[in-house]
């Protein structure tokens, strides 16, 4: 049983100014339903203003409640932020924080949308405006709902705004595996980062997984796995230079859950990257990740 979150709110207007497309997270919940109907979808509330403002700069969340970024502020994310963005993004926040509470519940959940890793404390960046992974980990943390956080980027882009905003803390490990050449430029320090050559595909990157996964999990022994599970690792992926098959990403999604599920660890991932020009499959390339991890889970257990 797939156990997804999901806001209509996560479908805002398309800005003017971008090449950003919102309509992605409307279909990759009508691939949901079409590949997996027996789902259950639950829908977030907004997060608080007091938790973005534990992880973002007070003055910088104002400016986007308001929607009143600088057009330097707006071109550095990659789109301008309207009123309905800036509720969009409270929504995405409180859809991973949902996800993580559900996954306590049911071993695996998932947010249809996050994976902001790119946001900084000051600033949002590459179509990221809050970091909702490093936000539902401070909450998760600060509540007590856990005492240690595993953070799993496999996105193409390293998770450079979650590695910023959780350095130095003791319980959390940021685990980044991407494309060392590719955005951003200038990366930040993760607790592990292994940045790969282009056209690095299935076969070499299960084994890097493989062989650092475990490790982390066996060494770290976190309570709770967060997975930023971005499908722009895909071989066709008009931002990603690795070369990674369908058959790869869904081994590498069932790797990161069944080797967290048979220790006992709950997983929460969040949508991340994928872009293309056929925007019905890069939808249906989201939804059968989670599928695939709903489905391993299921395996898994008991």
């Amino acid at each position: 049983m797939l156990h997804i979150v999901h806001h209509p709110d996560y479908v805002a207007p398309r800005p003017k100014r971008s090449s950003f497309v919102f309509d992605k997270y409307q279909l990759v919940m009508e691939a949901v339903q079409q590949h997996a109907p027996q789902h259950i979808a639950y829908q977030p509330e907004p997060m608080g203003r007091a938790w973005l403002e534990a992880v973002h700069d007070p003055a910088y969340v104002e400016e986007v409640l308001i929607a009143g970024l600088s057009p330097k502020q707006e071109r550095r994310i990659g789109f301008p932020v309207s009123p309905a963005i800036a509720a969009r993004v409270r929504y995405t926040s409180g859809g991973t924080w949902l996800a993580a509470k559900l996954a306590l519940q049911h071993g695996y959940a998932a947010n249809s949308a996050g994976g902001s890793h790119h946001a900084m404390a000051d600033a949002g960046a590459g179509y990221c405006v809050f970091n909702d992974l490093a936000i539902a980990a401070h909450r998760l943390l600060a509540e007590k709902d856990v005492g240690r956080i595993l953070i799993v980027d496999l996105d193409v882009h390293q998770g450079d705004g979650t590695a910023s905003l959780l350095s130095g803390r003791n319980d959390v490990f940021t685990l980044s595996i991407h494309n060392e050449k590719n955005f951003p430029a200038r990366k930040a320090q993760s607790s592990r980062d292994i940045g790969l050559e282009d056209g690095v595909g299935d076969e070499q990157y299960l084994a890097i997984l493989d062989e650092v996964l475990g490790e982390i999990l066996d060494s770290f022994r976190p309570d709770m796995l967060l997975y930023q599970a971005g499908v722009d690792p895909h071989i066709d992926d008009r931002l990603g230079r690795l070369a990674l098959t369908d058959a790869g990403l869904e081994k590498r999604d069932r790797m990161v859950v069944s080797y967290a599920r048979r220790r006992k660890i709950p997983v929460a991932s969040a949508l991340g990257g994928g872009y293309g020009t056929d925007h019905q499959a890069v939808a249906l390339r989201h939804a059968r990740s989670m599928i695939a991890m709903a489905d391993e889970t299921a395996r898994t257990s008991g």
